[in-house]
């Protein structure tokens, strides 16, 4: 028979408690460690990541940093940027400062220390304008979702500027963009923009990608003749239009607008590769399909949600594939042969 038996400790001490905590601070900046997180890096550091650290101000350590070329601060509490603290001799080419609390006036670009700056990325702060004047050295630009309801740049300061991005802020009118001679990326989307037509007395001759989903366009023109990638979906467009002379381009996005038929894209049959046309009014997939046999290099498109896949309803994507032999995926599928 298995004896078992139970043992009990004797009961410890009363200890003494503990002395009050204090309360948790209300406000999420208080209780940041004051430390350096740069201690470590030696002083010819190149590229330093500070992400998500809980800074509210740059380190001052960051100036021993002679040879640095790229910094990025990005998901941190930041409400300035004392360029000062960069490198004097300019090496610095790429400053990403995306998710922090920069305005307006906290901010100073101009200043010789950043005279070789390519990058820049200060998206998701509370920017009510492009900040003026920019290094004229600037290749990329990243101002989405701030608070900037007006372009406002200065043609002579962006010659170098090849990609610009300005989606989701509260942008109304193009007629601030000044000729920009190397631009090659315009990106607009999510913003107010009515019109158009503005592009049309502006020069961007490098133009190839042009972004302007869900703004409030009802017309397609102005289009520089360069652009390859049209982006123009969530709008109010009724009609395919003022394509004319954009004999290069091969993506055409124009889904869930209010398009009755298809036109204006016939010049288009050596050069269109992707469209779509989904969400929109078109009716009878027979006059639909005919007008699109054109587009022999055609490898994508979007029918989808339009009334004639409703009509056509298991047949919709046999027809399309009969017609048009030559595409590759139809909607969201690719064709098996």
């Amino acid at each position: 028979m298995v004896k078992s038996a139970r043992v009990e400790l004797p009961a410890p001490p009363p200890t003494p408690s503990p002395p009050p905590s204090s309360p948790e601070p209300d406000d999420p900046d208080e209780g940041i460690v004051d430390q350096d997180p740069l201690l470590d890096l030696d002083d010819s550091t190149t590229d330093i990541d500070l992400v998500h650290c809980r800074l509210n101000a740059l380190p001052p350590s960051l100036s021993r940093f002679h040879s640095l070329a790229r910094l990025c601060v990005r998901q941190n509490q930041l409400t300035s940027i004392p360029a000062d603290l960069f490198p004097a001799s300019g090496t610095l080419q790429e400053l990403d400062c995306y998710d922090n609390k920069l305005k307006n006036d906290s901010l100073s670009l101009s200043s010789p220390h950043l005279s070789n700056l390519k990058i820049l990325d200060l998206s998701f702060n509370l920017l009510k304008s492009i900040p003026s004047p920019l290094p004229p050295t600037l290749e990329v630009v990243y101002f989405v979702q701030n608070k900037i309801s007006q372009i406002h740049l200065a043609g002579d300061a962006c010659q170098h500027l090849r990609s610009l991005e300005l989606g989701g802020n509260r942008i109304r009118e193009l007629t601030g963009l000044p000729d920009l001679p190397a631009l090659e990326e315009l990106w607009l989307g999510k913003n107010k923009l009515t019109s158009l037509n503005a592009l049309s007395t502006i020069s961007l001759p490098r133009l190839r990608i042009l972004s302007l989903q869900s703004n409030r366009i009802t017309k397609i023109e102005g289009i520089p003749p360069s652009v390859e990638e049209l982006y123009l979906s969530h709008n109010g467009v009724q009609k395919l239009e003022g394509l004319e002379h954009c004999l290069k381009l091969n993506t055409l996005d124009v889904g869930n607008n209010f398009i009755e038929k298809i036109e204006g894209i016939a010049h288009l049959g050596e050069t269109l590769e992707e469209f779509w046309v989904n969400g929109n009014k078109l009716g009878a997939l027979g006059e639909v399909l005919v007008k699109m046999e054109v587009l022999k290099k055609l490898k994508t498109v979007y029918l989808e949600a339009n009334p004639c896949q409703a009509e056509e309803g298991v047949h919709y994507r046999r027809k399309i594939m009969l017609s048009l032999p030559w595409v590759e995926q139809i909607d969201a599928t690719y064709v098996r042969r």
